[in-house]
């Protein structure tokens, strides 16, 4: 079986089993307690808190630095944001129109609970979204801004630095959905100019169950929970003391070797897309199109549309035949409601309909990618 959907989680590093094997192991305090097994798990947070900031590019050697705010994933970092930055008057919520539905849904929610207006920006046909077009939406009544920095579906990466400065010139918090972008592109939270950053450590071989937010030293963050006085009584709970060390080993781990991963995962994206145009050239109307191919793109994520093909169908077809792959976002797939980040982009319906995920990891080795290619022609075929 050929697992091919590393955009919707990936597997355990052993380096993360580890690190937390070793917390679960030896550090038995909570780092609330006031006793010595307490101020060992205290410092190792403070330790693995500050390793962490420091390999996502935050700013630890200020006064004060720049926060880390551990969540049980991305989503919870997410709707942390949309609720928990910007003022609360009455103003306008800005995102895009091809967020994850973990932000397309919390800004909703953000927008009725505040009564701000919500603005959707549209990306290019291209699937960007332009700093124009969002320098466009932003006035004295703008409360947030919170544009991804890759888009899960079809890898394609946002100008994210740009807009953040666009944001930060204008005086209006920006957050950024980085869950897909960490280790897979070079990225820095500072260089960026955002106010606050999402990571999800399971999208680079840490656990599943903890997410981050990350915040600027000067960002003001409202909590969504009430509780104990953890965290600056910003997220309450213990903190998952084994789950980061999990988390920080992975992303040590990956950013070490980060552009030999880049290379490699590149390389099998490319050899798969190249085997499927070559070899797929003769299913006429259904002869697969790569989404997004023509700027930039994660190098592990390939879009693929199969014209008059169901992508449901051939999600499961792929399935039975030995490749794991998905459509949109994991969050949704299943559902058979169109992409919206597809239809934002204006494709035809046919390819919005037929449009298939894959999503290639460092585990994986050359002949991998020619054969889940011939794979997926095969499956088309018996579906045309």
């Amino acid at each position: 079986m050929l697992y091919l959907d590393h955009n919707a989680t990936t597997p355990l590093a052993p380096v993360a089993l580890e690190a937390m094997t070793r917390v679960w192991t030896d550090v038995v305090g909570n780092p609330s307690s006031p006793h010595r097994f307490g101020q060992r798990a205290a410092a190792e947070l403070r330790s693995l808190s500050d390793r962490f900031l420091a390999r996502v590019g935050a700013r630890i050697a200020n006064f004060p630095a720049d926060r880390l705010v551990l969540t049980s994933g991305g989503t919870e970092a997410n709707h942390l944001a949309l609720h928990g930055l910007g003022r609360t008057e009455p103003g306008s919520l800005v995102v895009s129109a091809i967020e994850h539905p973990s932000i397309r849904r919390a800004a909703i929610a953000a927008a009725e609970r505040f009564g701000h207006r919500l603005i959707v920006v549209a990306p290019d046909r291209h699937g960007v979204v332009r700093p124009e077009a969002v320098a466009a939406r932003l006035d004295e009544s703008t409360r947030l801004v919170s544009i991804m920095a890759a888009n899960n579906e079809t890898g394609v990466i946002q100008p994210i630095a740009e807009i953040g400065a666009l944001c930060r010139a204008a005086g209006v918090p920006c957050h950024t959905d980085a869950v897909q972008a960490i280790g897979k592109i070079p990225f820095s939270f500072a260089e960026t100019e955002v106010t606050a950053m999402t990571v999800a450590p399971h999208k680079f071989h840490g656990p599943v169950g903890i997410g981050a937010l990350v915040l600027r030293s000067d960002a003001s963050l409202r909590p969504s929970m009430i509780g104990g006085f953890q965290q600056q009584e910003l997220r309450p709970g213990t903190e998952p003391l084994a789950l980061l060390a999990g988390a920080v080993a992975a992303l040590e781990w990956y950013l070490d070797s980060a552009e030999t991963f880049r290379e490699r995962v590149r390389a099998l994206r490319d050899s798969f897309e190249r085997t499927l145009l070559s070899e797929g050239s003769d299913l006429g109307s259904a002869a697969p199109r790569i989404i997004g191919s023509e700027v930039d793109r994660l190098p592990q994520t390939s879009c693929v549309a199969f014209p008059g093909i169901d992508r449901q169908a051939l999600v499961m077809a792929a399935d039975m035949a030995g490749v794991a792959c998905g459509t949109g976002s994991a969050c949704a797939s299943g559902s058979s409601r169109p992409s919206e980040t597809l239809t934002a982009m204006g494709l035809p319906e046919p390819w919005i309909a037929g449009a298939v995920r894959f999503g290639f990891g460092v585990f994986q080795s050359p002949p991998d990618a020619p054969r889940a290619a011939h794979l997926i022609l095969n499956a088309v075929k018996h579906l045309r």
